[in-house]
This record gives C-alpha cells, sequence and structure tokens, in this order.
C-alpha cells in the first residue's frame, strides 16, 4: 500500500521557531524536551498543512515569532500514494494565510485532496464535559479527513446564518429577506448532515471491526430540537421557516446542524463518556483517532498523519507500548510529543527521534 508522510519539513519564524529543518522518512515520529522548549509549535506547524486554522485554531497574524513580526512560512516535501508534492502555506506581515502546491498558488481545500491529516491535543482532554461546540469541531475534523470539500459547504452554512441572525436581530419580520439565505442554509445543511453521518458510520465501523487495546464507543449524533428528521435540504428549509418565529424571539438560528452534539457510549460499561474516569476519557479519544486513521487508510489508500500531543504522559508503559503497535501497524507517520526520551523507549528504531531545546529564546531542534 502506498504511504503518506513528509520527507521534508521547513518552518521559518513560526512561533519559537526561527528556522527548523528536517529531513524524515516514512517512520513515526517521537519528539521530547522541556515544556515551553516549542514541541508543539511543530505540530502546529504541519496542521497548518491541512485545511483550516490548525490545532491551536489560531489567525495567521498569532503564528509570526517575535520580536522579528516578519511573517512565518511551513513547507514541505509529502509523498502522498503514488505523489510526491511540494506543498507551502505561509503569511506575511499583517497578511492573509496563502497555499501553494507545487509552486502553484491553491485554496486551502486542496491540502485536503492531497493529503490528510488528524490530531489529538490536551485542549481536547475535556472534550466530553465540556460545551457541544468543541464535540462538533471535533466531528467536522474527522468528517473533514473524509469529505475535503465539507469545509466548503461550512463555510457557506455558517456565512448564510450569520445574514439570518442579523435579520433576527433586526427583528425584521418580512418573509422575502429570508427566503434565500434560508435556501443557502437547508442546502449547505443538508450536506453537512449527510457528510458528518457518513464520516461516522465510518468511524463506527472501524471501531466495530478492530482488534485493538483502546476501549471502543457507540457513537451518535444528538440534535436538541426537531432536527432528528431532516435529512434532505426540503426537510431543512420546512424547519427553518417554521422556526422563524420561535428565532425571533430568541434573536438567533434554533434549528440546523450548528445545533448537534456527539456522543459516545463507552461499551465496556454502557456508560456515557462524560461519566467515565479521566484515563477512560483520554482512551475513548485515542481509539476514535486510531479508528479514524484505520478508516482512511482504506478510504483514502494511506493511514493520516497524526499528531498526537503530549500522548504519552496520561499512558502507563502497557498501553504506551499498544499505542505504538498499533501506530506502526497502520504505517503511519505519527508525530508524538513528550517531556523524556523514556516516554518512547517502546518505539526503539521503529521511530525517528528529536530533542528539543531552547537556547536564548530560540527553539532548537537536534536529531538523535
Amino acid at each position: 500500500m502506498a504511504g503518506l508522510h513528509l520527507s521534508a519539513l521547513t518552518l521559518s519564524h513560526f512561533r519559537s521557531h526561527r528556522r527548523v529543518e528536517l529531513e524524515l522518512d516514512a517512520r513515526p515520529i517521537a519528539i521530547f524536551g522541556a515544556n515551553g522548549a516549542g514541541k508543539t509549535n511543530i505540530l502546529e506547524a504541519i496542521s497548518m498543512l491541512s485545511p483550516g486554522r490548525g490545532l491551536r485554531r489560531a489567525k495567521a497574524d498569532e503564528i509570526a515569532r517575535t520580536p522579528e513580526a516578519v511573517g512565518w512560512k511551513v513547507s514541505g516535501v509529502l509523498h502522498s500514494l503514488t505523489q510526491i508534492h511540494e506543498v507551502e502555506t505561509q503569511a506575511e506581515a499583517g497578511g492573509n494565510r496563502t497555499v501553494s502546491i507545487d509552486g502553484k498558488t491553491a485554496p486551502q481545500v486542496a491540502l485536503g485532496r492531497v493529503a490528510r491529516v488528524v490530531w489529538l491535543v490536551p485542549a481536547m482532554d475535556r472534550l466530553w464535559l465540556e460545551g457541544a461546540d468543541g464535540r462538533r469541531r471535533f466531528l467536522d475534523r474527522i468528517t473533514l479527513s473524509f469529505e475535503p470539500k465539507h469545509a466548503e459547504v461550512s463555510v457557506a452554512y455558517e456565512k448564510a446564518m450569520r445574514e439570518r441572525n442579523r435579520l433576527l436581530k433586526d427583528m425584521v419580520r418580512d418573509a422575502m429577506w429570508y427566503g434565500a439565505l434560508e435556501a443557502q442554509m437547508a442546502e449547505a445543511g443538508a450536506r453537512i448532515i449527510a457528510n458528518r453521518a457518513t464520516a461516522l458510520a465510518r468511524l463506527q465501523s472501524a471501531m466495530d471491526d478492530a482488534r485493538t487495546s483502546f476501549p471502543t464507543a457507540e457513537l451518535s449524533i444528538e440534535n436538541p430540537q426537531d432536527a432528528d428528521f431532516i435529512d434532505s435540504a426540503d426537510a431543512l428549509l420546512a424547519a427553518l421557516q417554521a422556526s422563524r418565529q420561535t428565532d425571533l424571539r430568541a434573536g438567533r438560528t434554533l434549528t440546523g446542524p450548528h445545533r448537534a452534539d456527539m456522543k459516545a457510549i463507552y461499551k465496556t460499561k454502557n456508560i456515557e463518556a462524560k461519566q467515565c474516569s479521566t484515563g477512560e476519557q483520554k482512551a475513548l479519544l485515542l481509539s476514535l483517532i486510531l479508528a479514524n486513521a484505520r478508516a482512511l487508510s482504506e478510504d483514502f489508500g494511506a493511514a493520516p498523519i497524526i499528531l498526537l500531543d503530549e500522548v504519552a504522559a496520561h499512558l502507563d508503559a502497557d498501553r504506551r507500548a499498544a499505542l505504538y503497535d498499533e501506530i506502526c501497524a497502520l504505517k503511519a507517520q505519527a508525530w508524538m510529543t513528550g517531556t523524556g526520551a523514556e516516554l518512547f523507549a517502546e518505539l526503539g528504531d521503529r521511530a525517528q527521534h528529536f530533542e528539543v531545546s531552547e537556547i536564548d529564546g530560540t527553539s532548537r531542534v537536534t536529531r538523535l
């Protein structure tokens, strides 16, 4: 099976890194160093080689290294199935982020056509305990990994909804003002619902069929009101029209895929993920990421690039070894960070090992 990996990565004025040049092979990458040395910044840079705002959801002008403030650039040589691409994303000081593939300017969504990137970071550890917003973003990242155009329909839906919400806040009651916006929301929203359902089904199948050391879950998408019956653009349009009076009183749109939530039941104990222990919740998240990777390996033709920030800190030695075995079995180029080299001892020469240190305010990366 053809693979997906970076054979070169260059960072220029990205966060704490003035310049980093890495030559790589397809094996997993273990990165260790003290907290604050710049490990996560490397993973964030790789996440920018996919559609969206990366694993920190940062704006383009928040990423550039200070005090230079000359903008930033991330580039790489990407081996994608049978092809090799030069990919690059950057932002000049005060400018917007741009993308190029093989020397030609491209939209961000084009990155999703040549690569798949998934990640798990410590900020997601409370995914099951906090609000639905975070779980929707998590679900949409998974959906985007299967369907790159999901980003475009999501942007179209959000744009139309913002305009509709503006009308609602201004207490506009004339139906003519709502017609076109609701039609746009219905068309894009129906595709969002269908994309999410397809992605969740693939995730569930990959989880159910796997022999894994990690816990499995029963996954579902929940809607707060009457959206369960919405399975087409016509149904969503009718729901939006029917909810205008309620939405006027609320000053915002209360029906649609932007209100959905993802639910997970820990199968072994038959309890909701939010009721599980911290360790069980972390293990469930890892299980979802690994299932995502297994499904993509079948659908895309190669396992995605996987970014796991501080993933080993909450795992015992047996669970760490199980994680590393699954990653190696997938033939995935997984980028993993931790505070000490001992956290990656079970990988041995199955991985490439790098140490990140900070010298005079600049991050340095050393291959071991």
